[in-house]
């Protein structure tokens, strides 16, 4: 019903930055919500940041200041500007939107992708 599809993660040493990208498609009448979790290897998934679809957003206290998210509504996209990286955001980060589809709420998961920060 609604394909999540996730890009610009990768290997990046502290201090550096990575913009991740979602972009979801589908039987979509509206997308409310869209958000970034993560989950880092022995560790439970977590919610990084997640933005409404008036624009408003909040974020988990560990990135507060240093990674930001947007998105563009036209393009049913949600990106994650990610700065200052440290090592421990080391993790498989994954896009998730709540979307309104023809055949109701649909609650879409992408794939994953692998964020690696070297010390």
């Amino acid at each position: 019903q609604v394909q999540l599809v996730e890009s610009g993660g990768g290997l990046v040493q502290a201090g550096g930055s990575l913009r991740l990208s979602c972009a979801a498609s589908g039987s979509i009448f509206s997308i409310n919500a869209m958000g970034w979790y993560r989950r880092a290897s022995g560790n439970e998934r977590e919610l990084v940041a997640r933005i409404s679809s008036g624009g408003g957003s909040d974020y988990a206290d560990s990135v507060k200041g240093r990674f930001t998210i947007s998105r563009a509504n036209a393009k049913n996209t949600v990106y994650l500007q990610m700065n200052s990286l440290k090592p421990e955001d080391t993790a498989v980060y994954y896009c998730n939107a709540d979307a309104s589809t023809k055949w109701g709420p649909f609650d879409a998961w992408g794939q994953g992708t692998q964020v690696t920060v070297s010390s």
